[in-house]
């Protein structure tokens, strides 16, 4: 038995090196079309939000976050891959079809988090490609449910009827068309936690970006008509619940101390579908704008341990963060031809005393086009076409959209002024130059790639 005792002791000691090296485990939810003012913790009166709230008081809020463009393909792209939208050729919302991308060799979350040997799941709205061998399944990610774009972009348009059957897909196989959008949510949730069930022995990387709040609208029969914000706030209260569900499973399984969870959305409200759109809260416009009810939306983010509980932070940084600062918490290197423009932001989720924002500059383009661009405090918006919602729609259908022109360049404070409505470009001609030659340099380097020959 003494003989034993050391190859115990080793044994022993070896299984406790190894829980101390795991990687951490990272949910990320990224919900869809949620606006600023949706949730309980950003000023929502109306919606229920505990379990989002939950994440905010164990952990942090941004009250400064956004993302690189107000529309969804962009968005995820951004998210993914830590790069602005144009450098990876994905623009706009990619349609049924789309011979467009994420291109097979691209640095992406699931890719990062596979090479630390993490499992990799995702359930919901994926919108990066909708061909077989565009899916989740070929871009890094082990397990794959949900939709490959847009629920609208199928016979539950309310205008448009000439969109093909809408394919849910487990893995790379179409399961259903058409599937249901009351039961969506549900379903995608049962999938996100069986898969934190699952893989609780093994660290893991868990991304939930859910269809929902974008239209058309669905909520399971145990959530209709039991919030007091009609439809859309039944939608945001059974999304809520379903955070609540995972974040239940991650308790079940003893993964709270080894878990961090993100939560945030893709853009702000699609206000021209009114009561069915959600709200921006003080921001104004929404959804496709580079107004600040555009491409600033809720943040927050839990980790026992790691970040300090309660915690506010209002420095700006966006969605090409996630990818560079995820490298660091699993303490991955990343190669310096990844040309990334996202930049590690860790040191604002963890308070560390005078952390600032990793960027100069945030630039917001749509399309190709750059928009605006904020440094500190200020922003600028120079000259540019943008959507403004003259009717709102009503219970899924669309109001009236009008097209708004800003004709000279606007400069706002966004510490005294989140709804950009005093523009101050005469008071400070210094600073409206400094941010013109931030534009015209991210002009200049944030390009679309080349085209092979």
């Amino acid at each position: 038995m003494q003989k034993l005792l050391p190859a115990i002791l080793a044994l022993m000691l070896a299984g406790n090196s190894s829980a101390a090296d795991r990687p951490a485990n990272v949910v990320l939810f990224f919900a869809d079309d949620l606006g600023f003012g949706d949730v309980g913790c950003y000023g929502s009166k109306t919606i229920r939000t505990p379990n989002i709230d939950r994440i905010a008081t164990d952990g942090i809020r941004f009250t400064d976050f956004y993302v690189a463009q107000a529309v969804c393909s962009a968005s995820r792209a951004a998210l993914m891959t830590g790069c602005y939208p144009q450098r990876v050729g994905i623009l706009g919302a990619l349609g049924p079809n789309s011979p467009v991308c994420l291109a097979p060799e691209q640095l992406n979350l699931a890719r990062l988090a596979k090479s630390k040997g993490l499992a990799t799941g995702i359930f919901g709205k994926w919108h990066l490609g909708c061909k077989q061998d565009m899916l989740p399944t070929h871009r890094g990610f082990d397990e794959y449910f949900g939709l490959p774009y847009s629920n609208d972009m199928s016979k539950w348009h309310p205008t448009v009827k000439t969109h093909p059957p809408l394919p849910l897909y487990d893995g790379d196989k179409a399961v259903e068309m058409d599937p249901p959008m009351d039961t969506l949510t549900r379903r995608t949730t049962d999938r996100a936690v069986e898969f934190v069930r699952k893989h609780k022995a093994e660290p893991f990387f868990l991304y939930v970006p859910f269809t929902m709040p974008h239209v058309p609208l669905g909520a399971s029969p145990e959530f209709k008509g039991k919030s007091r914000a009609g439809l859309f706030g039944d939608v945001i209260e059974e999304l809520d619940h379903s955070v609540g569900r995972v974040l239940a499973a991650l308790a079940e399984c003893g993964l709270d101390n080894n878990t961090l969870v993100i939560f945030t959305s893709d853009n702000g409200p699609w206000l021209a579908y009114g009561n069915h759109g959600g709200s921006a809260g003080p921001l104004r416009e929404g959804k496709g704008t580079a107004w600040e009810g555009g491409v600033r939306v809720p943040c927050v983010a839990r980790w026992p341990g790691h970040i300090p509980a309660g915690t506010v932070n209002r420095e700006p940084f966006m969605t090409i963060d996630i990818l560079p600062t995820l490298a660091r918490v699993w303490d991955k290197p990343l190669s310096a031809d990844a040309r990334l423009d996202g930049r590690d932001a860790w040191d604002l989720f963890t308070g560390k005393p005078g952390a600032t924002s990793p960027h100069e500059a945030l630039y917001f383009f749509y399309g190709t086009p750059l928009h605006a661009v904020r440094a500190g405090k200020w922003k600028l918006h120079i000259p540019h076409p943008y959507v403004h919602i003259e009717t709102p729609g009503k219970d899924g259908m669309p109001g009236k959209v009008v097209n708004h022109k800003v004709e000279k360049p606007l400069l706002y404070d966004l510490s005294a002024d989140i709804a950009e409505s005093q523009d101050l470009a005469d008071k400070h001609p210094e600073v409206v130059a400094r941010l013109t030659a931030l534009a015209e340099r991210a002009k200049a380097e944030i390009r679309l790639p080349e085209k092979k020959e």
